[in-house]
């Protein structure tokens, strides 16, 4: 038996490296953020963007023994580019789909997602990510009510929204498409299906160390 809430790692595998250190991390910034603001909701998110184009993304399939199974395709490089922001320990995620990556974009997606999820007065969010230039200083807006915390560099091991994008891709997988509106429809509606199925992203982002509080009555 297996709980659907567990962590996708194999059980009995060593935890990646630096999984120490960052929960050690997040812990603290956790319970920093309480003592600060008591009577206040602390939530742990994390976010990430995943590019996707009219470059086929090419999968296995199943064929005839002898028979060589086919993929249209037709490389161009025309992109869109998905943003999650998930809470690994209850699966509650927002998605936004833009066509490129900048500062100024993120800020804007960093205030979205602040109103949409409550961050303020009433809930804080503390949210990890990592340290793409559009992610940094000097000069970025952060909502009141976020708080940043960045992953070590190199270590996209240690990012539970990682673990999202090929439940994204689905429905684009070996598929052939002549325009960008046609996969952003597709998978505009895949990330509204998502945001509704919380056990399914619970189950793909909770990691091992991932840390967690108690979930109120």
């Amino acid at each position: 038996m297996v709980d659907p809430g567990a962590a996708p790692e194999e059980p009995g595998r060593r935890q990646p490296r630096g999984a120490g250190r960052l929960q050690k991390k997040l812990a603290d910034t956790l319970a920093e953020e309480e003592a600060r603001h008591p009577d206040r909701p602390v939530a742990l998110f994390c976010t990430d963007e995943h590019r996707i184009g009219l470059k086929p993304i090419i999968r296995r399939v199943w064929a005839p023994r002898g028979q060589r199974p086919a993929a249209l395709g037709h490389h161009r490089y025309e992109w869109l580019y998905v943003t999650a922001f998930v809470a690994p320990a209850t699966g509650e995620s927002h998605w936004y789909v833009g066509n490129g990556v900048s500062k100024p974009l993120f800020e804007g997606l960093l205030a979205l997602f602040a109103r949409e999820a409550g961050a303020g007065p009433q809930r804080t969010i503390i949210l990890l990510l990592d340290g793409a230039g559009w992610h940094t200083e000097p000069g970025l807006r952060v909502p009141d009510g976020l708080r940043l915390v960045y992953l070590p560099p190199y270590t996209p091991e240690l990012q539970p929204a990682e673990h999202l994008w090929r439940l994204v891709d689905e429905p684009i997988v070996n598929h052939h498409f002549d325009r960008l509106a046609e996969i952003q429809d597709r998978i505009e509606q895949r990330c509204r299906d998502l945001e509704a199925q919380q056990d399914t992203v619970r189950a793909n982002t909770l990691f091992r160390w991932w840390p967690q509080r108690p979930i109120p009555n």
